[in-house]
């Protein structure tokens, strides 16, 4: 029986909580790379309208499952040492951080392609959504891209 792990923290993610997960694999010395991925709440413009925050949602027990799916699938594919991945929920301000991803392997190439494959599913695969709310507090759904 596999364990399937919640990707979900509740606010923005912090710059301490990524500095402490780098950290915590400085004692790992046969990982020769790591990749990050970061994605921030941009202040887009929309209409004439700024979006100030997005407001995340999710349908969190099949996104933890298809998380788990993903994770496995590019655990074979790659010479992973090891994966991270969290996700935020709730309202996040623009310039916070929504997505943290972080792959390690014995070597950078891998390190780098299962980033971002790893990315790339996430956007596509996870049933979570995003609210923008606009700096007048009108609100419309985000569009992934």
């Amino acid at each position: 029986m596999r364990t399937i792990k919640n990707i979900f923290v509740n606010g923005a993610i912090t710059a301490a909580f990524i500095g402490d997960s780098i950290q915590r694999h400085s004692s790992k010395t046969g990982i020769g790379g790591h990749s990050i991925f970061l994605g921030q709440v941009r202040a887009d413009v929309i209409d004439n309208k700024k979006v100030a925050a997005i407001v995340y949602t999710a349908y969190e027990e099949m996104a933890n499952e298809k998380m788990q799916l993903i994770r496995e699938a590019i655990f074979e594919k790659y010479q992973l040492t090891c994966m991270h991945v969290h996700h935020s929920l709730g309202k996040i301000a623009t310039g916070e951080i929504c997505l943290f991803v972080f792959t390690s392997a014995p070597h950078r190439k891998a390190a780098i392609a299962a980033c971002e494959e790893t990315v790339e599913r996430i956007k596509a695969d996870l049933p979570v959504w995003g609210k923008e709310i606009m700096e007048d507090e009108t609100h419309q759904w985000k569009i992934n891209q």
